[in-house]
């Protein structure tokens, strides 16, 4: 069949599964969105109201979905506005395809009106990127970018097509078949690869024989548990070695925070059990984590006293930041079954009731007699929400408040710009998550968006975009008129000095909701908090989104805190 390059595209991405993309048009993408239109009935498009949330949206319909994401946006300034969405899925290994116009083969490296090396910019933070330069490579190479984005570790891939090309005709083949079976060249070599099996028995046999001789072992998970569906195995093991684990902040879902074994966060934020306990382990097994220096704090004494062995599908991962006795590379998740299957259950534990001594240990801020403290906040929206929701964060004390005190019992219900730590990553990952809801078979799972006054200025734009289409996401602004975290360390570690992080100045939130078109609430306490969330909850089965903004004492602080360049376990509790 002869189809325009714009429809070959369109093409491709319905044969790949895709039902949605988020985007915002422009010249160089004028081919693409005419065929979005005349195709809409097969393929949903989302308008935001900035490139950035584009690719915040595709990241967070990717993230809860397991799918990938897609976003598209016209060439240079569109392009550009990609990069620090791209970015952050990258430092996150989130599978989003990011599809950008460009000028016309002629005009490329001209300077022309609008013209960017999207592909030289973004580089460094994708998988992959490629410029379209034959239209007959096209489908091809769409089908090659999915492959990419989700073989081994995930990651974002960027394609740049250039104008003439959309509007170009050439013949395009459908596949009926599974996609790999279609893959030509490169993408089929990365499929293979993917599917091969990258250790050995005896690197099973090494694993099982150090867990058999530790005495005081402890799982470390990452986001890599979650992304390889291994959380079931994760629990097992823990089960089957009466181990303690703690996750990092990508880890947060992987195995249940309910679970008498976990213990919660580790770094520099985590809980006195988790980060007590990795400087007593005699055996630390590292699953899908890359020892982030927010984890490790000082790597020359973290896990003072163990043999490490790191389990990561990355090979890059291994031995970079924190050396390992031992390690294996592969799919998590097959790693662990192969171990469950030789490893003998653990009568005793070897750690004589530490572990419990240490969750008992609670910094006093975390029960401070405020008006509205920001626990009750979090905690009251999880007993009115339920362990199906899913739970999006901004970055800053908001992010870690969460982290601490959602109790999230599953995969995929923790959405957080964790590597990149960006501002404004919120919003656009809630509206990604809402939509991409029904995708995943769950089209009654609530969203909740935390996020702080800082974030939400950065984002707020896209509330329009959530009353369009109807998305049904609780937004809860906890505002204390400063940037929290960075006046928590300029309180600590700076004599007080403030220096511009006060937010004393508009808008006001409830005023902004409702000039969006959504309803906002204010609340001071805990009893106008439970009365706002009451009538906000409403709004959302209704079928639309909903704002509260919940005020706190500017002067909270997210405790625990390992200062920079000091051991994981000494913390600052009060």
């Amino acid at each position: 069949m002869q189809y325009t390059g714009a429809r070959i595209l369109i093409e491709a991405l319905i044969e790949q599964g895709v039902d949605m993309v988020f985007g915002y048009p422009g010249g160089a993408v004028l081919n693409i969105y005419d065929e979005l239109y005349k195709q809409r009935d097969r393929i949903r498009h989302i308008l935001v109201s900035h490139e950035q949330h584009a690719a915040h949206a595709a990241d967070g319909y990717a993230r809860s979905t397991g799918r990938p994401g897609v976003c598209i946006a016209t060439s240079g300034p569109g392009a550009t506005n990609l990069i620090t969405g791209i970015a952050t899925a990258y430092m996150d290994s989130s599978p989003v395809v990011a599809i950008t116009g460009n000028v016309t083969l002629p005009l490329l490296g001209k300077d022309s009106f609008q013209e960017v090396d999207i592909s030289g910019i973004s580089m460094p933070v994708v998988k992959h990127n490629w410029i379209v330069k034959d239209l007959n490579d096209l489908a091809e190479i769409i089908r090659e970018a999915f492959v990419v984005a989700q073989s081994g570790r995930p990651g974002p891939v960027l394609i740049d097509i250039p104008k003439d090309l959309t509007a170009g005709t050439a013949e395009y083949k459908v596949f009926l078949e599974a996609p790999a079976s279609a893959l030509g060249g490169r993408a089929r070599r990365l499929a293979e690869r993917n599917e091969r099996r990258t250790f050995t028995e005896a690197d099973i046999g090494r694993a099982v024989s150090l867990l058999s001789l530790a005495k005081r072992p402890m799982l470390y998970a990452g986001g890599g548990v979650i992304i390889s569906g291994a959380h079931a195995e994760l629990t097992a093991l823990a089960e089957r070695l009466r181990a303690p684990a703690a996750l990092s902040l990508m880890g947060i879902g992987a195995m249940s925070q309910e679970h008498p074994l976990c213990t919660g966060m580790i770094g520099m934020h985590g809980t006195v059990a988790s980060n007590k306990a990795v400087q007593r382990t005699d055996l630390l097994v590292v699953i899908g984590a890359r020892f982030s220096d927010r984890v490790t704090s000082r790597p020359d004494t973290f896990a003072r006293n163990a043999r490490i062995l790191q389990i990561d599908i990355d090979p890059a991962e291994i031995n970079k930041n924190i050396p390992t006795h031992d390690h294996i590379s592969g799919d998590i998740k097959t790693v662990l079954a192969e171990i469950l299957k030789r490893l003998p259950a653990r009568e005793t534990s070897g750690w004589n009731g530490d572990i419990e001594q240490w969750k008992t240990r609670v910094p006093r801020a975390n029960h401070r007699d405020t008006a509205l403290h920001p626990r009750f906040v979090i905690q009251e929206t999880a007993r009115r929400l339920g362990e199906e929701a899913i739970v999006v964060t901004d970055v800053g004390q908001h992010q870690m408040w969460t982290a601490q005190f959602y109790p999230v019992n599953r995969p995929r219900g923790f959405l957080s710009s964790g590597g990149l730590g960006t501002m404004g990553f919120g919003l656009g990952a809630a509206l990604g998550a809402a939509l991409g809801a029904p995708r995943a078979g769950n089209p009654g799972r609530p969203v909740v968006l935390f996020t702080g006054d800082g974030s939400f200025r950065m984002n707020c734009g896209e509330l329009g975009t959530l009353v369009h289409y109807r998305a049904p996401v609780l937004i809860i602004i906890i505002n204390n008129g400063v940037l929290g975290m960075v006046r928590q360390w300029q309180n600590l570690f700076y004599e007080e000095r403030y220096a511009e992080t006060s937010l004393d100045r508009p808008p006001d939130f409830v005023k902004l909701a409702e000039a969006y078109g959504l309803a906002g609430y204010r609340a001071g306490d805990e009893a106008s908090f439970t009365a706002a969330l009451d009538r906000a909850l409403g709004d959302i089965a209704a079928g639309g989104p909903a704002l509260i903004e919940a005020r706190i004492d500017q002067n909270e602080m997210v405790l625990p805190m390992v200062p920079g360049g000091k051991p994981i376990d000494e913390m600052i509790l009060s």
